[in-house]
């Protein structure tokens, strides 16, 4: 059956006001049950975890059933489910756990700069994969020039936050492990446009911010519980030390964890469908994915089409994600231009430090962004290619 478009669009109250919201990419609208969910949240009334009070039980509660949604999300455990407020932080947090000096990490150029930094700053000595500058690909085959028996961890992103690469971490993976190293997968950009499999990935370690996938600003990093119990990071000596409670640090957004779980059955929902949660989601997605990409191939071609429009990489397998730059205009200009056509779109480096440096557009402002997600519809990309022919 067609993706519901219509009916999806209608639960996000935010998409009323005219506007071709294409910036989903650096974070997406939030639908009407999230919203309920965080209000009701805060009106029912929540305590601080661990108390013997009711409001201190509903806390309790809204963390558990977090951590079994975002598991259910990316096919991973509740019990191996570390919150925190963004991906970033949580892998700042993680680095300093899992490398430092004598080690080797090995990163890609295609990361975002949350996936690169926390590591290049433990001390461990880097070994980095190159991208194909053309192509946008991250090419398997040096991934065996790269690791070795010092090799502590692999990190590497499950699609580029600006190109919308998908390289094949799965392969990434089997090289890491047989040489005993942990992979540590940045599924922030992933995570919104298909179904996820952490297993199959190959992923010791999968963030993901709810933030991208209509949730409120919360981050999350999965594991196997088995893994994180050999894992000692530093903490309060008053601070849980059971697992996951030991990887996070104060107090929970507990109003926010119940909305990151609406989020979580607000995707599992939006096409008609049986089983279990999980089951849903993977169906949900699917059909998400084909609706986003069905859309996308019409922005690839209109903006191929125009001669005064440069796009960068073509990979294989990617996200519904445009990175492009038009002549004779800034990619700030593009986006304020675009902005008074009442279409959202994202311009500069977008954290992809290291891919824009490769493109060699880094210094010179980057470039303009345009990320379709599942509530985009024809006319947003219509509205988008309109708005870029007019500054041919």
């Amino acid at each position: 059956m067609p993706f519901p478009i219509k009916e999806v669009r209608a639960t996000y109250p935010a998409l009323a006001d005219g506007y071709a919201y294409l910036d989903g990419a650096a974070g997406t609208q939030t639908p009407r049950p999230v919203i309920d969910a965080i209000a009701t949240a805060y009106r029912t009334g929540i305590g601080n975890a661990g108390g013997a009070f009711p409001a201190s039980h509903r806390s309790d509660a809204i963390v558990a059933a977090c951590r079994a949604a975002v598991a259910d999300l990316v096919g991973g455990q509740p019990g191996g489910v570390i919150l925190g407020p963004n991906m970033t932080t949580l892998t700042y947090r993680l680095s300093r756990a899992l490398a430092g000096p004598g080690d080797e990490v090995v990163l890609s150029r295609l990361d975002h700069d949350a996936n690169v930094r926390p590591w290049t700053q433990t001390g461990a000595t880097v070994r980095w994969a190159e991208v194909d500058p053309v192509t946008g690909e991250l090419p398997v085959e040096q991934y065996a020039g790269l690791i070795n028996e010092r090799t502590r961890v692999v990190a590497v992103t499950a699609a580029s936050n600006i190109l919308g690469t998908r390289p094949n971490v799965a392969a990434i993976a089997e090289l890491a492990h047989r040489a005993g190293a942990l992979v540590y997968v940045d599924g922030v950009h992933a995570t919104p446009h298909g179904p996820v499999d952490m297993r199959a990935l190959g992923a010791d370690f999968y963030a993901t911010s709810a933030y991208k996938w209509s949730g409120p600003h919360v981050g999350a990093v999965v594991a196997d519980p088995a893994l994180l119990e050999t894992i000692r990071p530093d903490k309060l000596a008053s601070s849980p030390d059971t697992v996951p409670e030991r990887f996070e640090t104060g107090t929970l957004p507990f109003a926010d964890l119940d909305g990151v779980t609406a989020a979580v059955d607000h995707l599992a929902a939006m096409v008609p469908g049986q089983g279990s949660r999980r089951e849903r989601l993977l169906a949900s997605m699917a059909a998400a994915e084909e609706h986003e990409l069905g859309l996308f191939a019409a922005l690839i071609e209109g903006l191929e089409t125009m001669p005064h429009v440069t796009l960068y990489g073509k990979p294989a397998r990617r996200t519904a994600t445009a990175y492009f730059n038009v002549a004779g205009h800034t990619p700030r200009q593009v986006a304020e231009h675009l902005a008074r056509q009442h279409v959202n779109v994202w311009n500069g480096h977008n954290y992809a430090w290291e891919l824009t440096g490769v493109l060699g557009i880094r210094d010179s402002g980057g470039a303009v962004r345009a990320g379709l997600v599942h509530y985009n519809d024809r006319s947003d990309v219509d509205r988008l290619l309109e708005g870029v022919a007019r500054l041919g």
